[in-house]
């Protein structure tokens, strides 16, 4: 695929490492000279200094010729003119990064679209979006959704209350034969495994679960996690993140949200009405517990740096907080504060970067989404008719071995993968894969 790809900020630059260790053809657009001699020498990709809203520089960029051009940079007025100009320089497929909510609704939505923007990316909304989904169960690490939550994929850390402490994968099928789960990955250390039968849990590891929603609350029995229900949270930071998390939330639970900006302040405590907001540092203890910090079930640091909400959410925890979530933007921070136990994590680079690379993919991709902590990357994908997937039942099948086959969504019911399954047709498929197994993967569902 040709791949044209307008910004080397954050989400950009991400993007082209991913891609680029893959078949693609891949030109990244940007007018930071030096900037793009850094990426140049270490990427395996063309850098073409210039402007994305330069139609000369789109045309030396060979977006003519593009089957995708993605348009990443600071600005969105720049977005989404590049996006137009590609289109008519004859891109075959555009997205846009957007700050704006306004664009999502339907009717924009749509003339966007007839501009020749196909898809839109709002990082921000992303994020809100997993942050009140992380609230919404306690105990997990990470939750993701599949199928309007038919299948659940979540976290679980193993401790000294674990029943699967110690235990290999088998041991525990044979604990749990009448609960349907599948333990998909292990995130131990700074290595994630694909784990097979004779693979055994250890204290500390960060286990990888899919399962049918009613069969959690029992999984998490099992795996020590104490359920509790989110009433009281605490949000610092007033950002965009905060903001749609506050709107969002208000009603259902009893918010806070702490904002050191005084001018921001006011403005936040007209726009929502059900979330006192509070004008303050919240890295000041004396001010977390005047504001009852130790009783709040939830603490989110969503800032903007970095530093400050993993800080933040060590002192949240060590006061007493049980569920606690940073937004972490510095990737070469996250497995740092994973391991001292800052709580979960999100990452807009991340979360916007998964969001494109579906579009990349051959196979019918309904979901795709890296893992903060892992080096892992979770699918949903839609088993063609003929397809290799379809042609065995699972055990007899050569998947690859850095691949798991989670669950299976077939006509709206969700159920676990074993051995003896066989993929029907239409199908959805939840596969945990490494990055070094995307691509053979996908060849299955072709």
């Amino acid at each position: 695929m040709k791949i044209v790809i307008a910004g080397a900020g954050a989400v950009g630059i991400h993007l082209a490492k991913m891609l680029s260790n893959e078949d693609h053809d891949i030109i990244l657009l940007d007018n930071d000279e030096e900037k793009l001699k850094e990426i140049d020498s270490h990427l395996d990709l063309l850098t073409i200094v210039g402007s994305s809203s330069s139609l000369n520089d789109l045309k030396e960029a060979r977006v003519k010729k593009a089957d995708l051009f993605i348009a990443v940079t600071q600005s969105e007025e720049t977005n989404i003119t590049s996006s137009i100009l590609a289109k008519k320089l004859g891109a075959l497929r555009t997205i846009a990064r957007i700050d704006n909510q306004e664009y999502l609704i339907p009717e924009n939505r749509e003339y966007l679209r007839s501009l020749g923007i196909d898809e839109l990316i709002y990082p921000e909304r992303l994020a809100s979006k997993e942050v009140i989904s992380y609230l919404s169960r306690s105990g997990t690490r990470q939750l993701y959704e599949f199928s309007g939550g038919k299948l659940l994929l979540y976290g679980i850390k193993i401790s000294s209350k674990s029943v699967f402490m110690d235990k290999t994968m088998a041991e525990v099928a044979e604990m749990t034969t009448n609960l349907d789960f599948r333990a998909v990955a292990i995130k131990r250390g700074d290595t994630t495994i694909i784990p097979r039968g004779h693979n055994r849990f250890s204290r500390g590891d960060l286990v990888f679960v899919v399962s049918k929603p009613d069969a959690m609350e029992r999984v998490m029995n099992l795996a020590g996690k104490e359920k509790y229900e989110i009433k009281n949270a605490m949000i610092l930071g007033g950002s965009r993140i905060g903001q749609k998390t506050a709107m969002e939330l208000g009603k259902k639970m009893n918010l806070k949200l702490i904002e050191i900006d005084k001018d921001k302040s006011l403005k936040l405590a007209d726009y929502l009405q059900d979330t006192l907001v509070i004008n303050g540092d919240g890295r000041d203890k004396e001010l977390l517990k005047e504001e009852g910090i130790h009783k709040m079930d939830a603490f989110v640091a969503v800032t903007g740096n970095s530093e400050t909400n993993i800080l933040a959410c060590l002192l949240a925890k060590k006061m007493g907080v049980k569920r606690t979530i940073a937004e972490v933007e510095n990737i070469d921070y996250i497995d740092l504060a994973d391991n001292i136990g800052v709580g979960t994590m999100i990452n807009k680079k991340l979360l916007a970067a998964s969001y494109i690379y579906r579009f990349t993919m051959d196979a019918d991709v309904q979901h795709c989404k890296w893992l903060t902590v892992s080096e892992a990357e979770v699918v949903e994908l839609v088993a063609k008719p003929d397809s290799r997937i379809t042609k065995e039942i699972l055990m007899d099948l050569d998947f690859p071995e850095d691949a798991n086959i989670g669950g299976i969504i077939r006509e709206d019911e969700g159920f676990i993968a074993t051995g003896e399954t066989q993929i029907q047709a239409y199908d959805k498929v939840v596969v945990f894969t490494l990055p070094s197994a995307i691509k053979k993967v996908e060849k299955f569902f072709k």
